[in-house]
């Protein structure tokens, strides 16, 4: 069994890979793998996967896009693995203190029902999983660590995802 040094250096190697490039080659592909198992298609018969859709993937860019631009106006850093400056928690971060990557799950859950595909949504599960087993909580050990008491508080206050 490895040891947690071993397992905190595979968290921090695997965040080498930027967050929405997770999003990105785990919805290509779930539609390599919607393709090799010829189902792409199946829903296109249905009517309301395309205008919920979009309503998901617009709602999902706002949050995502919100939750950047607080950062960009707050001069923190807008990349995991790097120290924050700033503790945003204006805007949705009254919410979530992961507005960016709520964001991205819905602009996911969007583009999947714009396209009519399936398959990337069964693999947005394990998207999540890595976020809250790996990069959350080595983000929230940094912010902790930079901002004391007031990241606990800001911890209890607001939830982790919704």
């Amino acid at each position: 069994m490895p040891n947690i040094n071993s397992q905190g250096q595979l968290a921090r190697t695997l965040l080498r890979v930027p967050v929405p490039w997770v999003f990105v080659l785990s919805y290509l592909l779930g539609v390599a793998l919607e393709f090799a198992l010829r189902l792409h298609g199946r829903l296109s018969s249905y009517g309301w996967p395309v205008p919920l859709g979009g309503v998901l993937f617009a709602l999902g860019a706002a949050i995502a896009g919100w939750g950047w631009l607080l950062f960009h106006r707050a001069g923190t850093t807008r990349v995991p693995g790097e120290s924050s400056t700033t503790l945003v928690t204006g805007g949705p971060y009254r919410f979530t203190r992961n507005p960016m990557y709520v964001g991205l799950s819905l602009a996911y859950l969007g583009e999947a029902g714009l396209l009519q595909q399936f398959v990337p949504v069964i693999l947005l599960p394990f998207v999540i999983l890595y976020l809250n087993q790996v990069v959350i909580p080595l983000e929230e050990e940094r912010l902790r660590a930079v901002f004391g008491q007031a990241y606990v508080d800001f911890q209890a206050r607001v939830r982790r995802w919704l």
